[in-house]
């Protein structure tokens, strides 16, 4: 039996001349506790991945985000380098302990001072700013009270939105209310890996399901702010799920693990119910009669205008009846990899664009993150060559050409990410961004996938030379270089 999660297997990008909109949003995105630094300036409070990263153990290498990029005191610099780019869209958050210290409460104006700074700066060089309210950064006061796993922690983040809208609406048009949810409520409540570090089927559930409620009643609170000039949307972290083989055991186990890794928050956000395969199977894992009342679900439907789609790498899924609740065992990635052990498939990407259109769609969809980290070097040159993640980024800008092509509504592309940053759990070992961060000195150099965006983002989209198979640079041979690095 072939699962419907199977049905573009083997899918790769067609487009030979890449056709783009225009208008369309050349991007790229950051989240404010990885670059920012100055987590005790101007007010700051403390936020759960503050106190998380003085935990031993907690992340690879002990770093932390003190420091990160600096970019808080040099967000004009990083802004100068987007312009260089061309870029037509910024994506960054806004993080709420700048706001909130407490999590509520009196305002902390200079934290939104900054975010006006930055967004006035943004808009000096006609770039657009993407906010996200929230990337992960809850204020560790909310997290002493039960975070994310208490109702009322919903209701805070509503204020929140409702007080940066008001403090930005006039320069800002494009907001999102919560990044990964599924990150949040599972890495960080059910594995343990991510801040605030907890292991529970029952709290990951319950956390879950209050972002869904937040975010809810977040787009009400921009409605109300910013009425019709708002376009307000969520990102959700989608995998494209295949069964290893064709056998009906594997296909069923990769339709249980899509419920759970895809569904769980596409069928609430966009229907208004919980994938109703899924339901026996976890439902009695967090009692939910006490959590999901009545109504819940609808606001969680609040209307959106796009739907944001981070994509990174597929899962290939087989039967584990050893497994529950899921009985699912996601296989270890065959072929060329990322520096994170991810598999490079850009073929992915335009599944799961087309799977979103076609079951829950036409929806209006940004790509709102998407990149790779390699082991980039920098040995005093003035461009980083990366010709790896040049040959990632062009597979994949690619397969975003062939859903629009196949009549997907996509309207932007942001690479993840513009710096090298503090990359979670796993501190500052991986390299995502286009641009190389001596931490040291804070230096910035460009990447020759830098110069590479730069010149999609001049002609809106790729040329029609074919990409090597893949996302990977062919052996022995690196991608043409783009001239000149930005001034």
């Amino acid at each position: 039996m072939r699962s419907r999660v199977d049905a573009s297997r083997g899918l790769a990008p067609r487009a030979l001349r890449p056709s783009f909109p225009e208008g369309f949003l050349w991007g790229a995105a950051t989240s404010a506790y990885q670059i920012e630094g100055s987590v005790d300036a101007d007010g700051r409070g403390e936020s759960i991945w503050d106190r998380f990263c003085r935990e031993p153990g907690r992340i690879r290498d002990g770093g932390t985000g003190a420091t990160a990029c600096d970019h808080y005191r040099r967000y004009r610099e990083d802004v100068a380098r987007m312009a260089e780019l061309g870029l037509k869209a910024y994506r960054f958050s806004v993080a709420w302990p700048r706001v909130f210290p407490t999590g509520t409460g009196p305002v902390n104006p200079r934290g939104l001072d900054f975010y006006r700074r930055l967004v006035d700066a943004l808009r000096a060089r006609a770039i657009e700013p993407v906010v996200t309210l929230y990337h992960w950064d809850l204020p560790q006061a909310l997290q002493d009270r039960g975070g994310w796993a208490r109702r009322d922690t919903a209701a805070r983040f509503a204020e929140f939105a409702a007080t940066v809208a008001r403090a930005l609406g006039d320069g800002v048009r494009y907001w999102i209310t919560l990044n990964e949810p599924w990150v949040v409520a599972f890495v960080g409540h059910l594995f343990g890996e991510h801040a605030p570090g907890i292991r529970s089927w029952a709290v990951a559930l319950a956390v879950a399901h209050h972002q869904l409620l937040a975010h809810g009643l977040a787009v009400r609170a921009l409605r109300a702010e910013g009425g019709g000039r708002f376009q307000v949307g969520i990102t959700l972290d989608q995998v494209a799920v295949r069964p290893a083989t064709q056998d009906e055991a594997d296909a069923a186990a990769a339709g249980r693990f899509d419920g759970w890794r895809n569904r769980w928050f596409l069928d609430p956000v966009l229907r208004g119910r919980y994938p109703a395969d899924l339901w026996p199977l976890l439902a009695p894992l967090w009692r939910p009669a006490g959590l999901v009342r009545p109504g819940d679900l609808d606001v969680a439907r609040a209307r959106i205008d796009f739907l944001g789609v981070n994509y990174y790498s597929p899962a290939v899924v087989r039967h584990a009846p050893g497994r529950p609740p899921l009985e699912a065992e996601v296989l270890s990635p065959r072929g060329p990899v990322t520096a994170m052990g991810w598999a490079i498939d850009p073929g992915g990407l335009a599944q799961v664009l087309l799977r979103v259109h076609h079951e829950y769609g036409p929806l209006p969809i940004m790509v709102t993150e998407n990149g790779a980290a390699f082991p980039d070097r920098w040995d005093g040159e003035p461009v980083v060559d990366d010709p790896q993640r040049v040959a990632y980024l062009d597979g994949h800008v690619r397969a975003v050409a062939d859903a629009i092509a196949r009549g997907v509504d996509v309207r932007g592309y942001f690479v993840w990410s513009l710096l090298d940053n503090f990359e979670w759990a796993r501190g500052y070992g991986p390299r995502f961004g286009l641009f190389y961060v001596d931490y040291p000195s804070q230096r910035r150099v460009p990447k020759a996938s830098a110069l590479w965006y730069r010149e999609v983002i001049a002609r809106n989209g790729p040329d029609a030379s074919v990409p090597s198979p893949g996302g990977q640079a062919e052996p022995g041979r690196a991608p043409r270089r783009p001239s000149g690095p930005p001034a």
